[in-house]
């Protein structure tokens, strides 16, 4: 079986006193996240909660309102935050060329940090049942406060599925942003695994820029999802922070922020609707083979300078993320194959010739056989035969380099 996780948003509406019994509560927590962070730093990075329960909990009891559940929750916050720092780290090791001019990786760990994780935003995670609640027929939901525990209503616009198809609540996270409060829940539910079958397919999806995806399946037919007008708003974000950066003062740093932000959320938004387009088409059973792209970059000649640094802060790896998940949830599932030569090989006749492929014209012409195609199409293509040759048993299937053929 495999475990689907979500996260379920609740918006509060807490009268004033509420309101102000909420942020006292998250101040409070964030202030101890915050201790107990630096005393993780100052003692090699102890990443066990039950550890810090032994140095601190007793302090923290004592010198604090948070009853004894929310220190705990305290404890396995900032043991979650630094995991999550140190699987980042692991992902991008230090580079550098020793004496013979070679490249070399060295791992990161928890040791490279110059100071410890800073809680810079009020916050609390909450235990349900302990800590959260929902009462009057889930009409309400009741909150721990440093002083009783209190009752609000709550609204869950376009989530309300959840609650009726078997998953099952976690810890929340009580966020305060722009004046508003809500309630992020952690949960989670049990589905069939992927299994190989007769009714399984293939769908290789090449990725990029000038397509954010290009799909092939197994009947030959292909799916692409345009990123010309991506470029072009991107282009336009790019100007605006330009623009901002060039000002300097105190509210165009501001205004920087929220940019940011909100291209962070339509950059979501597009990759939702990419991720959910392909399952939507495909359906169950389907085998989605994507290219590892760690460390890989596009070929960018044929973009316009303002626009040829994209491919370095495009999230391909959420588009990967969303599709993965929402694959999981179908019974569908992904696998990422080497990228080596799958732009260059000719499906036809075996042929791998660089020179074969034209940025310009965006085609792939085989001077062997004359086989013609769209060259992100060619890319899916083969993308598609190491998934099937993963589908046959090869664990780690890649494109070998054959220059001719006889």
């Amino acid at each position: 079986m495999t475990v689907l996780g979500r996260t379920l948003k609740l918006r509060l509406y807490p009268n004033t006193i509420q309101a102000q019994q909420l942020l006292a509560m998250s101040h409070e927590y964030q202030c101890l996240a915050n201790l107990t962070s630096q005393w993780v730093f100052d003692h090699d990075f102890p990443l066990s909660p039950l550890k810090i329960n032994h140095a601190l909990y007793q302090l923290f009891r004592q010198t604090s309102p948070l009853n004894s559940q929310m220190i705990q929750s305290v404890f396995r916050t900032v043991v979650a935050r630094y995991k999550t720092v140190l699987a980042q780290m692991k992902q991008h090791p230090y580079r550098y060329q020793d004496e013979y001019g070679k490249w070399v990786q060295m791992p990161k760990d928890l040791t490279w940090l110059f100071k410890p994780i800073h809680f810079s935003r009020p916050q609390a995670d909450l235990v349900r049942n302990s800590n959260y609640s929902f009462v009057n027929d889930s009409t309400e939901v009741s909150l721990t406060t440093l002083e009783k525990r209190i009752k609000m209503s709550f609204t869950i616009k376009g989530f309300e599925q959840y609650f009726q198809s078997g998953w099952k609540l976690g810890t929340a996270r009580l966020v305060h942003s722009q004046g508003k409060w809500a309630l992020h829940i952690g949960i989670t539910k049990e589905v069939a695994d992927f299994t190989v079958g007769q009714q399984t397919q293939v769908v290789g999806i090449d990725r990029g820029l000038r397509f954010l995806a290009t799909a092939y399946d197994h009947m030959g037919k292909t799916l692409f999802f345009s990123g010309q007008k991506i470029l072009l708003k991107r282009k336009k974000f790019l100007e605006n922070r330009r623009h901002l950066q060039s000002k300097g003062t105190k509210s165009a740093k501001k205004k920087l922020k929220q940019l940011a932000q909100r291209e962070n959320r339509w950059m979501a938004d597009i990759n939702h609707q990419v991720s959910k387009t392909l399952v939507t088409a495909y359906g169950p059973h389907t085998l989605f083979v994507l290219e590892d792209l760690t460390n890989v970059t596009f070929n960018t000649d044929d973009l316009p300078k303002s626009l040829r640094n994209s491919h370095r802060s495009w999230s391909f790896f959420q588009l990967e993320s969303f599709l993965t998940y929402k694959a999981q949830a179908i019974q569908s599932t992904i696998v990422k194959v080497s990228p080596a030569y799958t732009s260059q090989r000719c499906p036809k006749c075996g042929l791998i010739e660089r020179a074969n492929r034209h940025h310009e014209t965006h085609e792939y012409h085989c001077r062997q056989c004359q086989y013609r195609s769209n060259d992100d199409r060619l890319g899916a293509m083969n993308i598609a035969l190491l998934g099937q040759k993963w589908l046959s048993g090869v664990r780690n299937p890649k494109i070998k380099k054959i220059t001719t053929t006889g």
